[in-house]
């Protein structure tokens, strides 16, 4: 008795890779919004200078927005996680007015002493905000930038693999500027410091969707 091969299976088609999304991480307190200590008061948040405009570059040329920023008033029991994620639901819908639209929000809460906050990983200038993010919203970290107005912001966008703007508005007071601290560049607001990464930027911008009419 003659048997017949059953034809194999062809195999699955490869999964094709997901692209990595290029990102800006932006600190909060005195980068993208005025710095007003422990503040989550919706009705005190100020955005900086021309933060909408230079946001709306960074977007339109395919960057996500993603705020990671420290939060010590949570361990120092000045306010309450309710309290401070009121406040950056304000600060999304502020900027999703303006049509611009914030990926994600990354939080440290814990102090600054190592001994209130054993083994914490995620307080800049620890990467480790970064890290996350990148993780769970699948980022190049090597195609991506922090923008902050001290130099743990600066150090923990190197550390984590980033490329580094330092908003320059008289925030930073210790200047201890090893290598690992040394911005890539320096900007006085968002808005040239969108100018200036995307002056360095050799990527296209993402073109817009078609729209075809049905007949």
């Amino acid at each position: 008795m003659r048997t017949t091969a059953r034809p194999s299976e062809p195999e699955p088609a490869p999964a094709r890779p997901v692209p990595r999304k290029r990102a800006v991480f932006l600190d909060k307190d005195g980068t993208l919004i005025e710095d007003v200590p422990y503040n989550v008061d919706p009705a005190l948040i100020k955005l900086t200078p021309s933060a909408i405009e230079g946001l709306r570059l960074l977007q339109a040329r395919g960057f996500v927005l993603v705020i990671v920023t420290n939060q010590s008033g949570l361990a120092r029991r000045l306010f309450d996680r309710l309290q401070l994620n009121q406040a950056l639901a304000a600060l999304r819908g502020m900027l999703s007015a303006a049509g611009v639209h914030i990926l994600d929000v990354f939080v440290c809460p814990h102090a600054p002493a190592a001994a209130l906050a054993p083994g914490c990983l995620c307080r800049k200038p620890s990467p480790g905000l970064l890290l996350q993010a990148a993780a769970v919203h699948q980022i190049d970290l090597r195609r991506s930038w922090m923008v902050g107005d001290i130099l743990n912001d600066v150090e923990a966008g190197h550390r984590a693999g980033c490329r580094s703007v330092l908003m320059d508005v008289g925030n930073e007071t210790e200047w201890r500027l090893t290598p690992i601290r040394r911005p890539d560049l320096r900007a006085p607001n968002l808005f040239e410091a969108a100018q200036a990464i995307l002056a360095l930027d050799t990527e296209p911008a993402p073109s817009a969707p078609s729209h075809t009419e049905n007949p």
